[in-house]
């Protein structure tokens, strides 16, 4: 086998020490559990994971914008139509907030159909003088706090592909069936708060991008250009065992993609230049994310980036960062200066959720709405400063009105968390605080400190 077709073995993988990963108590169930993971039909196809190749070069490029959104840990009961739609309304509406005010593409993607496993930063959790291992995600173990359901179960792995298989059916389903048709604009907020800033400003441009549609179907533009978006899967692959079995040597270019999903991140904690995660990706041909908090240098990144990327490819590396509100203006202007003095092309996103966690005074984990916005601001200040593109936003979202950020347009205070407080890992932002951050970036997009022309159009009105 080519080295350009080259898998790195399980074996291989395991004798690089990978870190975050289950313990699971009988070798040979695992085994099993691989070899039908083995057999089974990819979950995207290789042509769709080049496709958003060449779409993160554009957003490298500073010719599109990225929107990734999605739930932090998804679970096997929040499979249901509901839920995956649910999602998929907040994703459309505020991609055409950015695509209506900013007029750039959004390469639209969702942390969905795989994002079932979470590193964590103890192995165990006590409750009242019990010790039992720590929930690492529906992928591994259960929720519940009983010796049973905490135990790590390779069988889940199956469980994952079933289920991220009929979440890419529904949302194919939806996504090609009319209900992302910008027609449908209104009722992708049909059940918003209307009474909220959001939603009402929501409804405004709702109401203008109508009469625009009108106006183009009435100079003769094909209606069946608005009927469709493009949009791909994401998750951080993380557990192995299920990475390395959905590995597959494509039959048209004979060349390895992991086909679980369609864009793959490597989070902060498994990001070891040396490590399994990133020995694994770096073989694969899907575009990949690599997460930096506040302790990344500008080495360190082109090291990762070295490493992954050897042939500075276009739209394969995106570094997501996710420094902290209060970090971010300290720590990212010289990872990204440098970077970009190297000549490399990659795309900037900003995680502005990861880096501002808390515990409330009631024992709740929460993100204050103020510190996300902040650092997003942070983020496009930095940009502005070097000439830089900020490429996108990477969020955990839901499509349900939970209380699990503090602040926003409703006013969340720490009391109503108890309300509605839904995740069973990190906090996430509901649907009007979601539509608020997109209207934010709207207008950073366009009203930067430096005023950006317009990266993909030069609009010009023609005098006779």
């Amino acid at each position: 086998m080519s080295e350009s077709s080259y898998i790195p073995s399980l074996a291989d993988l395991h004798a690089l020490k990978p870190l975050q990963q289950p313990t699971y108590p009988d070798t040979a169930a695992v085994e099993q559990v691989v070899a039908k993971l083995r057999r089974l039909p990819p979950l995207v196809f290789a042509g769709e994971c080049d496709e958003l190749r060449a779409k993160m070069a554009s957003v490298a490029a500073g010719e599109a914008f990225l929107l990734q959104g999605g739930d932090c840990a998804e679970t096997f009961d929040g499979v249901t139509a509901d839920n995956i739609s649910g999602k998929l309304r907040v994703l459309l509406s505020m991609a055409v907030v950015l695509t209506y005010a900013a007029q750039v593409p959004i390469v639209k993607v969702g942390r969905l159909a795989g994002q079932y496993t979470k590193p964590r930063s103890s192995d165990t959790e006590t409750r009242d003088g019990v010790t039992l291992p720590a929930y690492r995600g529906d992928a591994v173990n259960g929720f519940a706090f009983t010796p049973q359901a905490r135990a790590h179960d390779p069988q889940r792995l199956l469980d994952v592909y079933n289920a991220s298989a009929a979440t890419l059916n529904l949302s194919r389903a939806f996504l090609t069936g009319g209900f992302a048709h910008l027609r449908s604009v209104h009722s992708w907020n049909a059940d918003f708060v209307k009474n909220s800033a959001a939603g009402q400003r929501y409804e405004h441009l709702a109401s203008e991008i109508e009469r625009a549609l009108a106006f183009m179907v009435a100079c003769g533009i094909d209606d069946d250009v608005f009927r469709t978006v493009d949009f791909y899967a994401s998750h951080e692959a993380l557990s192995l065992e299920y990475e390395q079995a959905l590995t597959r040597i494509d039959s048209r270019t004979r060349l390895p993609y992991d086909v679980s999903g369609h864009f793959l991140w490597i989070g902060e904690r498994t990001r070891q230049l040396d490590g399994a995660h990133v020995e694994l990706l770096r073989h694969v041909r899907n575009p990949l994310g690599v997460k930096l908090g506040p302790t990344t240098t500008a080495d360190t990144a082109l090291q990762l980036a070295d490493r992954l990327d050897p042939d500075h490819e276009p739209g394969r590396i995106t570094f997501i960062t996710r420094m902290g509100a209060g970090r971010v203006r300290d720590v990212l202007p010289d990872v990204v200066k440098k970077v970009t003095d190297s000549g490399r092309k990659v795309a900037w996103v900003c995680d502005p959720m990861h880096g501002n966690t808390f515990e409330a005074a009631n024992g709740y984990k929460t993100r204050a709405f103020t510190d996300v916005i902040d650092e997003v601001n942070g983020f496009f200040d930095v940009h502005d400063e070097l000439g830089t593109w900020p490429g996108g936003v990477h969020v955990e979202l839901t499509g349900g009105d939970v209380t699990e950020c503090v602040g926003g347009g409703d006013d969340l205070v720490e009391a109503d968390l108890v309300n509605r407080y839904e995740t069973l890992c990190d906090p996430r932002l509901n649907r009007n605080q979601s539509l608020e951050l997109a209207f934010m970036v709207a207008e950073r997009l366009t009203d930067g400190r430096i005023r950006r022309a317009n990266p993909v159009q030069d609009y010009q009105p023609i005098d006779f």
